[in-house]
């Protein structure tokens, strides 16, 4: 396949490169460094602008994963036009350049992420429940996959990943909870209650593979089956290093600190890949605690299907 991404210098873009260069698909990564693309992303060609992509041979499939890291900063007005301008924009910009191209692209694999549905507590959730609205983080996911959405209109066929926090060895929500933990250092936030959805790495790159590889349209929540309490994750963790968990954040320090970002945090969704595994996916990691087991212990090898 002929595949166009965005995003692609990001964890699970590298990763999806790594995965499908020797498999023989030709890649485009449209990034703002072009130059470092080869060497971040197995080889695959960077584009400055789409328009370095006229006269090209038309695209099959375009993978639409870039936005601005969310959680790394508070949510300040300048940075919530970032976040803004690098999801809903960018997808917008994307979007209408499929719909200049004598022949589009035949799927659009548009990224999004669990916040889609904001804080619900306990409710059971899955990929036809209702979206949240009271945060901003699930205001930026609804516009987000709108924009994706109307690729449809020239016969592209869409589908919307919801992804969860992705568990890697390198890089991602993992690695920077990793040096507080292997200290003893680390604990659940607030009062654990809440769900927290995940998913493994391998199983993230596979997914968008799959959905790529079958007539899959509509959203797809990429979490593994299994739900956990930030409390169980927390324990889990702690035990896989063979470590105490002793050490607790207060919900009051970190909303103090992070403002409206710390739903992030404190909030959740209990949330079941319902349509993903309907699709006829199968996940390689489906259990918290071998999955992080591997990704701690097991030697790192290629990703498999």
């Amino acid at each position: 396949m002929r595949i166009l991404l965005t995003g692609g210098t990001g964890l699970i873009g590298r990763a999806l490169c790594q995965y499908w260069r020797p498999r023989g698909h030709q890649l485009w990564v449209w990034s703002r460094t072009p130059l470092q693309v080869p060497a971040l992303c197995s080889g695959a060609r960077g584009i400055a602008r789409l328009q370095d992509l006229d006269g090209v041979d038309p695209m099959d499939a375009v993978v639409n994963l870039a936005g601005a890291p969310i959680a790394d900063r508070p949510w300040t007005e300048a940075r919530r036009t970032v976040l803004w301008r690098s999801r809903v924009d960018l997808t917008r910009t994307l979007v209408d350049w499929m719909g200049r191209q004598a022949v589009p692209p035949g799927i659009l694999l548009s990224g999004s992420a669990v916040g889609w549905y904001g804080d619900r507590g306990d409710e059971r959730l899955d990929e036809d429940s209702v979206p949240g609205q009271s945060d901003f983080g699930s205001r930026l996911c609804v516009a987000w996959e709108q924009e994706a959405q109307r690729a449809s209109q020239w016969g592209v066929r869409v589908a919307l990943l919801r992804t969860a926090p992705v568990l890697a060895s390198q890089g991602g929500m993992l690695t920077r909870l990793l040096p507080a933990f292997r200290l003893g250092l680390g604990g659940r936030l607030g009062d654990g209650r809440q769900w927290m959805p995940w998913i493994h790495i391998d199983d993230q790159v596979a997914l968008i593979d799959h959905l790529l590889r079958h007539e899959c349209s509509g959203a797809f929540n990429a979490c593994a089956p299994e739900a956990v309490r930030n409390s169980d994750f927390t324990r889990r963790l702690a035990r896989t290093l063979r470590r105490p968990a002793i050490l607790p954040v207060p919900a009051w320090a970190l909303r103090l600190a992070l403002g409206e970002m710390s739903v992030l945090l404190l909030g959740g969704q209990r949330l079941a890949p319902v349509r993903t595994e309907a699709s006829g996916f199968t996940w390689m990691h489906p259990e918290l605690t071998t999955a992080l087991t591997q990704l701690l212990h097991a030697p790192q090898a290629p990703m498999a299907h």
